[in-house]
């Protein structure tokens, strides 16, 4: 490989090490009592995760057997 191309890997690589997509978030201000559980909602996607999983094990055999039928 090309030297831009691996300062640009790891660019990458670094980057994703110190970027967080979402803060943690605190239910609790200091100084209330409330709940000690982490407060925060599910996001949509938990709700879709099975259904999700099925798709993608489809989509690699839908593309396995074209890629297949397609080189033979």
């Amino acid at each position: 490989m090309k030297t831009i191309n691996k300062l640009v890997l790891s660019f990458f690589l670094f980057s994703t090490l110190w970027l967080c997509a979402q803060t943690p978030s605190n239910p609790n201000p200091p100084g209330s009592t409330g709940s000690s559980g982490t407060g925060s909602l599910a996001s949509p996607v938990d709700m879709y995760v099975y259904v999700l999983g099925i798709v993608a094990v489809l989509f690699i055999a839908f593309f396995t057997r074209k890629y297949t039928a397609a080189k033979a």
